[in-house]
């Protein structure tokens, strides 16, 4: 019996091309995904890689089983999943990892609305930055992610993932009231010499700043690091410093003390995606709750508060 861990690395490895890449994507050290995968080997009976210099690469048995590895994970995937229908209506469980704005703003109202419409699926949130919202979808952990992207810092998607866009809105910024006097549309070079507040974390929002600052010329002073976007518009309002917040989060926190601006040059955008494996996409329960959180991201306004 060959252990699905093992098989899920063989795929991550036909993915991925190395050992390194593998032990990356997975959170775990190369030595560990050599022996998991050695150990493979031994059960397979068949010579599965061969030595290419200090790499390995996947022999004709190898890809042969990794690709059997592929059907075998996604029908592993569609007979829990189908094991949760009942009498042809969605249910069960899924479990979605999701980033902790969207799940206040958009997750919650989804869920009530699928536990209305469909009282036999439960859904079952688990708060994750994106990153390890697709590493957990990649291992199994969950079964669907809620992610996002910034137009200046783009994210790869594994491509064996399904994706659905579900919302697009901008990224706008937000100054103390001292700034009400300045109009719609702001050049960032103007603010070149304030304070900044950026991500406690090397994050996607502190990396937009950096580019979307250094494409205005300068290079942005960070001066607290704050990743709660209602302690940070906070912050803002007490003259601490400026910040760009994507659209979502000024409708969640709003106050009345910040000034909200749009910032010249290339438009700074957010797009949220539901990614899943593709037996979990192509299931009645995923594409229910689908519908549910769908409904409730429409179109978002454009125009900066004034």
């Amino acid at each position: 019996m060959m252990d699905l861990g093992r098989l899920r690395l063989l795929r991550e490895l036909r993915r991925h091309g190395t050992m390194t890449a593998v032990a990356v994507a997975n959170r775990l050290t190369p030595s560990a995904v050599s022996q998991q995968l050695a150990t493979l080997e031994a059960e397979a009976r068949v010579k599965l890689f061969e030595p290419v210099g200090r790499r390995v690469r996947l022999t004709a048995a190898g890809h042969r089983l990794a690709a059997h590895a592929e059907t075998i994970l996604n029908a592993v995937d569609a007979a829990r999943i189908d094991m949760g229908i009942v009498a042809d209506r969605p249910g069960g469980a899924l479990d979605i990892a999701c980033f902790g704005t969207f799940a206040k703003a958009h997750l919650l109202p989804a869920i009530l609305r699928t536990r209305e419409k469909h009282p036999d699926l439960s859904i079952v949130v688990h708060e994750m930055e994106p990153e390890d919202a697709l590493h957990a979808v990649r291992i199994g952990r969950c079964d669907a992610g809620i992610i996002y992207t910034h137009s200046l810092v783009p994210r790869v998607v594994d491509p064996g993932l399904v994706s659905h866009a579900l919302m697009d809105e901008p990224v706008l910024l937000a100054l103390p009231p001292r700034f009400a006097t300045l109009p719609a549309t702001v050049d960032l070079a103007a603010l070149a010499t304030c304070a900044w507040i950026g991500g406690a974390r090397e994050s996607e929002g502190r990396t937009l700043t950096s580019r979307a600052c250094a494409l205005a010329g300068f290079a942005p002073r960070v001066t607290h690091a704050i990743d709660d976007y209602e302690l940070l518009l906070g912050a803002v309002a007490a003259d601490l410093g400026i910040s760009f917040v994507p659209r979502v989060a000024l409708d969640l926190h709003p106050n009345a003390a910040v000034v909200v601006r749009t910032p010249a040059g290339p438009p700074l955008r957010r797009t949220t995606s539901l990614v899943a494996r593709p037996a979990v996409a192509s299931s009645p329960a995923f594409g229910a709750f689908l519908a549910a959180v769908s409904s409730g991201t429409g179109p978002h306004e454009e125009a900066a508060h004034q």
